[in-house]
């Protein structure tokens, strides 16, 4: 199916991101089980937390190393899902999954503490759109694609900034959260209005803009960086990224602009609601009246 079967297991699973992200999640739960006594205010992690955290590793491991990021470099609807579950679905869950107090403790030892105006919501909203957008410049695009370091190293910043950017919504650590719900959802509404142009480009497109996935050359090249052997290889078996997509490459272009807004405004609008939903329910406990005491008549009368 969409071509899996041609690959070796190494190729659709990457074994190596497999056990860099097994290795992490153990020690979350050694850190968040027997070792947490090390940990200054440290308090039992509920299951729904850990849960929250596994099922960030695992969109994480099948947007970035599994049969997803393979899919990801042969269609470009399959990029565009990769590139939401990593920045869209992965990072609040993670963020959301390591306990407060496990917060707490990185926040005190954090030596970035000079870059905290980066998690200011308009910085962090402007600096994560912005890098995303600038990388789906068809020139930029491509290049990267072509560059096995510049990709890893892109591909990490735009996690870091995804971090940022989440942080300035979600904000873990209570204490520190500044923030009014109303200014919230302001940031929220920010982030679904910066990322519409670079999708708009890429869905109004009237050809195919990425080399990456409409000539074969190109092709080639860049799936040697996931893919073992020789890329010729590659090309003489497939021919290119057609033979392994059911659209042609102008539509799998304009499905994949549509896929990244569908995600971006599913995932911002309930984000919206939920915040919504507490700022509401504080505000309004905030306005209750305090109880009065009751009248002496009336206390006789009980």
């Amino acid at each position: 199916m969409l071509g899996l079967e041609y690959f070796s297991f190494a190729a659709k699973w990457s074994p190596l991101f497999l056990a860099f992200m097994l290795i992490v999640t153990a020690g979350y739960f050694l850190i968040t089980g027997p070792l947490s006594n090390r940990f200054k205010g440290s308090e039992p992690v509920s299951a729904g937390r850990k849960t929250l955290f596994v099922f960030g590793m695992l969109t994480m491991y099948m947007a970035q190393g599994g049969p997803i990021n393979l899919l990801g470099h042969t269609m470009f609807s399959f990029h565009m899902v990769s590139m939401a579950m990593s920045y869209l679905m992965a990072t609040p869950l993670l963020i959301l999954g390591i306990p407060v107090w496990l917060w707490r403790e990185i926040d005190r030892k954090n030596p970035f503490k000079k870059l905290a105006f980066l998690t200011r919501p308009i910085v962090a909203a402007v600096v994560f759109n912005g890098l995303f957008s600038f990388y789906h410049i068809p020139v930029i695009h491509d290049f990267v694609m072509l560059n096995f370091w510049v990709h890893r190293l892109y591909y990490l910043l735009l996690f870091i900034t995804s971090i940022t950017m989440w942080w300035a919504i979600i904000q873990p650590i209570p204490e520190k959260d500044k923030t009014s719900g109303l200014m919230k959802m302001g940031f929220i509404f920010l982030n679904m209005v910066l990322l519409t142009p670079a999708c708009a480009l890429i869905i109004f497109s009237s050809e195919p803009m990425y080399a990456t996935y409409s000539d074969p050359n190109t092709w080639a090249k860049a799936m040697g960086y996931c893919v073992p052997g020789d890329p010729s290889i590659l090309l003489e078996q497939f021919g290119g990224p057609s033979f392994f997509g059911y659209l042609e490459p102008g539509i799998d272009q304009r499905v994949g602009g549509i896929i990244m807004k569908f995600f971006q405004e599913i995932i911002f609008a309930s984000m919206l609601a939920y915040v919504f939903f507490h700022w509401y329910k504080r505000e309004n406990k905030e306005d209750d009246p305090m109880p009065t005491e009751l009248p002496v008549s009336r206390i006789n009368q009980v």
